[in-house]
């Protein structure tokens, strides 16, 4: 979970302002010497912590929260808004030229992934109707061009590439006539990184940048160095005036300190979170639904908006009028399974949802990895089409072969059969209104486990 530790240590920290009626300036202190250390522990820059506590800690002992009916939430409220500016307020967005195409000069040290995000921003764009170049001036890395190409054939973007021999300067120049005679309007230009900095590499990035002049110079940080992804990326503000940062591997941070301190140290907003290695796990930084999933409150429009760009909206329609008339079949329910499956890991969906991250370990075993779901699929699918749109014809014979050709057991498919009219009775409960009459006499039926 992104920011686990710092997250639990905030909510530990809050819940015992929850207890109290009224605070008292004490109680504050108390509560920020536990979020100081919090912060510090998160590997948040020492002197950011400082003033973040500090401004905190001013505004929560005003008269306004120590006279309110909650002031704990009042507390929880002004913290939310004060993480939300330390990670730059708003959404900061691309800048594209007037006159195309865009240049996007991505820099970084070796190992951040900084091949693979010029990729996974170029698929980004390409979703946003840009017609992206993807350029190798990676020419020292063993393989560096090699995997561009890989990674543009995988997005269908062209990469443009004149092998090593030639300067990055030459290939620079070289990919923005190309670009402009092949109608491209976005040119990403992947360059070469180092172990660490050094002159060598920052004289070959400034040389770059003279001769094409890019709108905008992205660095891509390994977020989970921490304070090391902090003082590389003051090194390269300094060196070429970077105009924004990429956090890579964010969904394997459980600390923070980056993505918190990054803004406060350069003034440059972080644009993008890399959330995976696949090719579309690469997304737009919030900082204020940021702010909201470290406290536990959640972030719900970043579901809805993965609900929308993942799932058939078409289909959906089709599926909830079945489920009204309680026609649901086997079919229907494959499509379901698909569709929540293009959604991702169900345990960084529930992150996403307010008061759930913290409830995942209450939840017993969830299907992170998605296996139960590939199961229930390949059960499915083994099914002939007739059998999907009529279960009530699946005799002994019909089920040891489906479970054959799935590769699982008899048990399986009675398993799956037993879950799916289950999830039928509960549809028919719902529309004759006798889920309301158990629930009105205290009582619930019992969910169907349903592989999710």
């Amino acid at each position: 979970m992104i920011f686990e530790g710092l997250s639990d240590k905030l909510q530990n920290a809050f819940s015992k302002l929850r207890s109290k009626g009224k605070l008292t300036e004490s109680d504050v202190k108390t509560v920020m010497r536990e979020v100081k250390m919090a912060l510090l522990e998160a590997d948040v820059n020492y002197k950011v912590v400082k003033d973040f506590v500090k401004t905190v800690q001013e505004r929560c002992v005003g008269e306004d929260v120590m006279k309110s009916l909650t002031p704990a939430q009042m507390v929880i409220k002004i913290v939310n808004d004060e993480l939300t500016k330390l990670m730059g307020d708003v959404q900061s967005k691309i800048t594209f030229s007037q006159q195309p195409p865009t240049i996007i000069m991505m820099v970084g040290l070796q190992g951040a992934g900084k091949t693979t995000t010029s990729g996974k921003l170029g698929g980004y764009l390409k979703k946003q109707g840009k017609l992206p170049l993807l350029v190798a001036c990676d020419i020292y890395r063993p393989a560096a061009i090699t995997q561009l190409k890989v990674v543009g054939e995988k997005l269908e973007i062209p990469v443009f590439e004149m092998g090593d021999k030639q300067s990055p300067v030459n290939i620079a120049k070289a990919s923005i006539e190309f670009a402009k005679s092949n109608k491209h309007d976005v040119v990403i230009i992947d360059t070469a990184g180092r172990l660490h900095v050094d002159e060598i590499l920052m004289q070959e990035l400034k040389d770059i940048q003279s001769s094409v002049k890019p709108q905008e110079i992205l660095l891509v940080v390994d977020s989970m160095t921490g304070q090391d992804a902090v003082n590389v990326s003051e090194s390269f503000n300094e060196a070429l005036g970077i105009d924004g940062v990429v956090l890579t591997k964010l969904d394997g941070d459980t600390r923070g300190g980056a993505a918190l301190s990054i803004r406060a140290v350069t003034n440059k907003p972080i644009k993008f979170v890399g959330m995976g290695e696949k090719l579309d796990n690469l997304e737009p930084f919030y900082p204020d639904r940021m702010a909201s999933r470290i406290l536990g409150m959640g972030d719900m429009l970043s579901l809805i908006e993965k609900a929308q760009d993942a799932m058939d909206m078409e289909k959906a329609k089709e599926l909830e009028l079945k489920m009204r008339k309680n026609e649901m079949d086997f079919e229907d329910f494959l499509t379901q399974l698909e569709q929540i499956q293009n959604l991702g890991p169900l345990d960084k969906l529930l992150e996403l949802v307010p008061g759930m991250g913290a409830m995942k370990s209450q939840m017993g075993n969830i299907d992170t990895n998605g296996k139960e779901v590939n199961r229930t699929k390949a059960i499915i699918q083994s099914m002939t089409i007739e059998e999907r749109r009529n279960p009530q014809i699946l005799n002994a014979s019909r089920k040891k072969r489906i479970a054959r050709g799935s590769g699982t057991n008899v048990q399986d498919v009675n398993r799956l059969i037993k879950q799916f009219n289950e999830m039928k009775k509960m549809m028919k409960m719902f529309q004759s209104g006798g889920m309301m009459g158990k629930m009105k006499k205290g009582g619930f039926p019992k969910l169907p486990n349903l592989p999710f």
